[in-house]
């Protein structure tokens, strides 16, 4: 015996419960590609329960702070319909990681240089690692252009 459709969705109220995420951030989500719902003969929305977890996947990525389109592009790479698995989980977040140990490191970098610019208080255009990497303007030459960290 089959478990009738209706039991098999959730209303976006009721989605939205159960997740812990408001209706108008999953209503955000599905306009992003993030989500899908289905629709009833009234035009309600109704989501398949899978989407939950997906739910939790975009909530735990936003909060190591993966930008909504690298989420997306994770979700994209799972199968349609299914739930995701702990190996589904395993994959998405060792390229996240990847990505967040080479931000960490960015950060340490930027973190060493600040204390360094602190020190001497300069911020000398010709010798700072914060407002002149690698003396890059010296590199240029003469006269004005804008400047981008």
């Amino acid at each position: 015996m089959s478990v009738p459709r209706s039991v098999q969705e959730l209303a976006v109220g009721e989605l939205a419960a159960r997740s812990g995420v408001a209706v108008s951030a999953l209503h955000f989500y599905e306009k992003k590609g993030l989500i899908r719902s289905l629709r009833t003969a009234g035009n309600q929305r109704r989501y398949p329960r899978d989407v939950l977890r997906r739910v939790a996947v975009i909530k735990v990525g936003q909060r190591a702070g993966i930008p909504l389109a690298d989420i997306r592009a994770a979700l994209d790479t799972l199968p349609e319909g299914r739930t995701p698995t702990v190996a589904d989980w395993t994959r998405l977040s060792k390229r996240w990681r990847e990505d967040l140990d080479a931000r960490i490191a960015q950060l340490i970098h930027l973190r060493d240089d600040l204390d360094g610019c602190i020190g001497c208080g300069c911020l000398s255009l010709k010798v700072c690692p914060l407002r002149n990497p690698e003396d890059r303007l010296g590199e240029e030459g003469s006269g004005p252009r804008l400047f981008e960290a």
